[in-house]
């Protein structure tokens, strides 16, 4: 006599394994879905430190001058009480970054805005959405364990710009003055 087991699972083991495994792949996804919905599109975040860059970018290229850029004595002046036209932090003379007298200096810029969408150099809107805001600050304090910076001769620009879900970006750059006489 031949004795002959037979071999596999009982409907009950695999009723039990069917079980065990659909609860798992459930809370799977619901940690994905959660996972997804915390996460932030890339494509916000990388449009937002575009922004950022160009707008740092084309203030960084400014001149940080004593004396206005307007100003005759602008390329002679030695230090600030020489010019004619004193640079200071904010828009002097009426100027904007969008028409004439346009943005001459760094410090203009402090205090500009976009509010709601994005415009380029001539105004035209690029981006919806968005926002940009720019400060600027004396900043030879910042410098001071590199060996010091002489007070007025350093700026801090910061610009933050803001995307659809609160998605904010903070850049902070510096300028430091040129003039031709400096001390």
């Amino acid at each position: 006599m031949c004795s002959s087991r037979q071999r596999g699972l009982s409907m009950i083991e695999v009723i039990v394994f069917i079980v065990v495994l659909g609860i798992g792949i459930s809370g799977l996804a619901v940690i994905y879905n959660q996972v997804t919905l915390a996460s932030v599109d890339p494509l916000v975040r990388k449009q937002a430190v575009a922004v950022a860059n160009s707008l740092m970018e084309e203030i960084q290229l400014r001149p940080f001058t004593f004396c206005d850029p307007d100003d005759v004595l602008v390329f002679t002046a030695a230090n600030p009480v020489a010019c004619g036209t004193q640079e200071v932090i904010g828009v002097e003379g009426g100027e904007s970054r969008y028409a004439g007298p346009r943005y001459d200096n760094v410090s203009d810029y402090n205090g500009f805005t976009m509010a709601g969408s994005i415009q380029d150099i001539s105004n035209t809107t690029v981006l919806t959405g968005y926002s940009a805001q720019v400060a600027i600050a004396e900043a030879s304090a910042d410098f001071a364990s590199a060996g010091g910076v002489p007070a007025g001769e350093a700026l801090r620009i910061t610009v933050t710009v803001t995307g659809p879900a609160n998605v904010s970006v903070v850049l902070q750059g510096y300028r430091l003055r040129y003039a031709p006489r400096s001390p």
